[in-house]
């Protein structure tokens, strides 16, 4: 049986692990979107500071209540 630091250590562990990171990073930077357009930026400037496409700012905006 594996124990919880030798779990850590498998490709699995890393790999699912990573994939959450990015996944908390990018709904992170959804959330910024409402904010900084409320604030007076163009959908541009917000998808050039968020690293993001115009696109997904789009999404992001039809997506919020």
């Amino acid at each position: 049986m594996f124990s919880l630091s030798e779990l850590k250590q498998t490709r699995f562990y890393q790999e699912a692990f990573q994939e959450g990171v990015e996944q908390g990073e990018v709904k992170g930077k959804l959330k910024a979107v409402t904010a900084m357009l409320a604030a007076g930026l163009i959908v541009e400037q917000v998808a050039e500071a968020l690293d993001l496409s115009v696109e997904e700012v789009g999404q992001a905006t039809q997506s919020q209540p």
